[in-house]
């Protein structure tokens, strides 16, 4: 059972009560919220003098967190952008750029939709809005919905970026992955993107009322986030780094646990997760 970063941050919160020095502040990305409660669990169980909060609402609030000194580590599914980097500078603040894990973004569709798989064209006008409708038939025929997140997510930039378009003015914007999963399960002509984590553990599906689709680009064949070693050998279209960007004046306090989430053990928690160990192409 995946654990809820809310209550590990009150948990959290209240240990650090009496040891403001060695509380380690991690806010950002919705995607990595769930990994890092597992990780910083693990790690509080042979560091039980560390204390860790830790809470999401997308990679933009992590980074503007880390910004106004509001977190020691901001959680990004995406790299840092030249506004932000100016941003820093003009305030005289370092920070220190590591990547963790990796992830594959899954899209998802109802499960009683007549398909299994899409090209990566097929993708960019879906979500751009040009293709509107799900077609199998004159008779089966309906609109397409699309659910995604908002604009300070993340995940929002990276598909955007990768398919390079605009994202349709109808597309519902969603607070988060788990939102969108519920909506496409109550929607027979809806389409969504959410990070792996959230629906692959151990390799299968995660729950019902959904499936994942294949992607494919032209002249290669079609594969999805269930693949492991797709994604570990690049295959997969909708794969990423996951960054953690830190406090340079944090990092000593950081260290730790950054060690911790590299080590074998927790790149053991990472894949067991649905997430994908870093490798010497993905390391800064």
């Amino acid at each position: 059972m995946r654990l809820h970063w809310l209550s590990y941050f009150f948990l959290f919160s209240l240990l650090a009560c009496n040891g403001k020095n060695h509380l380690l502040k991690i806010k950002g990305s919705d995607t990595e919220v769930n990994l890092s409660v597992l990780l910083a669990e693990a790690y509080h169980q042979r560091h039980d003098d560390r204390q860790l909060s830790i809470s999401g609402g997308g990679s933009g609030l992590g980074i503007a967190s880390l910004l106004n000194g509001l977190a020691d580590i901001a959680n990004s599914s995406r790299p840092i952008n030249s506004y932000e980097q100016q941003l820093f500078k003009q305030k005289g603040t370092e920070i220190v750029s590591f990547v963790f894990a990796q992830d594959a973004l899954a899209i998802i569709v109802h499960e009683d939709l007549s398909i299994d798989s899409l090209s990566i064209e097929e993708v960019r006008k879906i979500f751009s809005g040009k293709k509107a409708g799900w077609q199998f038939s004159a008779s089966d025929q309906f609109p397409i919905s699309l659910y995604g997140r908002q604009s300070n997510s993340g995940t929002h930039s990276y598909l955007k970026d990768k398919l390079g378009i605009e994202f349709s003015l109808y597309a519902k914007e969603m607070n988060g992955n788990a939102q969108i999963i519920e909506a496409v399960k109550a929607d027979k002509g809806g389409i969504g993107y959410v990070g792996a984590g959230y629906v692959v553990k151990n390799g299968k599906q995660q729950g019902s009322g959904y499936k994942i689709l294949k992607i494919y680009e032209k002249n290669r064949p079609a594969c999805s986030p269930l693949d492991y070693y797709a994604v570990l050998h690049k295959r997969y279209y909708f794969q990423r780094p996951l960054y953690q960007y830190v406090l340079k004046s944090a990092y000593a306090k950081a260290k730790p646990l950054l060690e911790f989430e590299k080590s074998i053990e927790g790149q053991k928690i990472i894949v067991a997760n649905g997430y994908f160990p870093i490798t010497s192409s993905t390391r800064e």
